[in-house]
């Protein structure tokens, strides 16, 4: 059984993080979406159980999906896991760099590859934060953030 695990911040979940979780499902039996708790990240919109139920929500059609939160290095969860390979989403050329710089110190250290998939041209534009601005003006979302979750995501930024 092959099994993948792409992380993230997710916060929120868009349209681009919606695309690589189903082209990654064609390359494994099991795919694990994660959400990194950073500590190097100083605050997040949503709090952590938000992204979960948000993730849970958008991927609750796909039966070999599980969402997971963790702290600490994604090889020591990988390594738990038995993760074959990470997927990681490139959305412009300047993404490439820090991915291939991750993806080098992983392999190093866990023996485990990187499999990096382009972002679809329709949504590789699409940031977390450009969600959070566009929603604190209260601008319509629904051409960013899957439809599950743009209620939810639109309250949460027009409160900003």
């Amino acid at each position: 059984m092959k099994t993948a695990f792409f992380t993230g911040t997710f916060d929120p979940p868009t349209l681009g993080h919606l695309d690589i979780i189903e082209r990654s499902q064609s390359l494994c039996d099991k795919l694990y979406v994660g959400i990194g708790i950073n500590s190097t990240k100083e605050s997040t919109l949503f709090s952590t159980e938000e992204r979960k139920a948000m993730l849970v929500k958008i991927c609750k059609r796909y039966s070999q999906i599980e969402v997971v939160t963790f702290a600490g290095l994604t090889i020591e969860f990988a390594k738990l896991h038995h993760v074959n390979f990470f997927i990681r989403g490139l959305r412009a050329f300047s993404d490439f760099e820090y991915e291939f710089d991750m993806a080098l110190a992983n392999r190093k250290l866990s023996n485990i590859d990187t499999v990096f998939l382009m972002a679809d041209e329709r949504v590789g534009h699409i940031r977390s934060t450009l969600i959070r601005e566009l929603g604190k003006f209260k601008s319509r979302l629904h051409d960013f953030i899957p439809a599950e979750i743009e209620s939810e995501v639109f309250k949460k930024l027009s409160e900003q």
